[in-house]
């Protein structure tokens, strides 16, 4: 359901369930990093694996799926023997490059005040 003029004026945040699972999808553990990668060109699998050492052939390929699904990245085949794939961002996964880089920012900015709130909780639990 979109925003209301009455909700946006009085700074209401809604999240729907929609928004909440594009953002699960979207900005999950390793999407960020394959999109990462594919911000600077466009990657093969096993090109993606190699420079996402952590990630495993199972959760990379859901992975993309679950961003190919969204509109956020393309999958193509460029030979057929042996079968090759490349994967490439999307315009629409482009657009996502300011949001991300801002709550990066914030993120980046705010990070001592995190990890002091952090230890207070974690002292706390001793």
């Amino acid at each position: 359901m979109p925003e209301t003029d009455d909700a946006r004026a009085s700074g209401e945040l809604r999240i729907e369930n929609a928004h909440r699972e594009l953002l699960d999808q979207v900005l999950d553990k390793w999407s960020l990093s394959v999109l990462n990668e594919l911000c600077e060109r466009p990657c093969r699998f096993n090109d993606l694996r190699r420079a996402i050492p952590a990630v495993t052939q199972k959760s990379l390929t859901a992975t993309l799926r679950r961003l190919e699904r969204n509109g956020i990245v393309e999958r193509e085949v460029v030979s057929s023997r042996p079968v090759a794939v490349e994967y490439r961002i999307t315009p629409l996964g482009k657009t996502m490059r300011r949001p991300v880089d801002v709550l990066l920012e914030w993120a980046t900015a705010h990070m001592p005040e995190i990890e002091r709130a952090r230890d207070a909780f974690d002292d706390g639990l001793d």
